[in-house]
């Protein structure tokens, strides 16, 4: 959704419905410059996909991801890889 947006620095997503999403499958794949983000609000119940959500997120400092439902996430492959 947002993969290859190299000059994103921060986003609100506050307002995102992620409810009936399944996938996200590089979501933030090569957003070099990415340094804040917040998903407290992200409903992650119905992900089975997380394959490189935040790869070459390489200014992303921390994140939080304490309200993340992974129950049934089979795919975290390179999830973080390049951070």
């Amino acid at each position: 959704m947002f993969a290859y947006w190299e000059k994103l620095i921060s986003i609100d997503l506050s307002s995102f419905n992620t409810k009936n999403v399944t996938n996200m499958e590089r979501m933030f794949y090569l957003c070099e410059n990415l340094e804040i983000i917040d998903l407290s609000s992200f409903d992650t119940t119905n992900i089975t996909n997380m394959e490189s959500m935040f790869c070459f997120c390489h200014k992303l400092e921390s994140i939080d991801l304490s309200s993340f439902d992974t129950t049934n996430v089979t795919n975290m492959e390179n999830m973080l890889c390049g951070c």
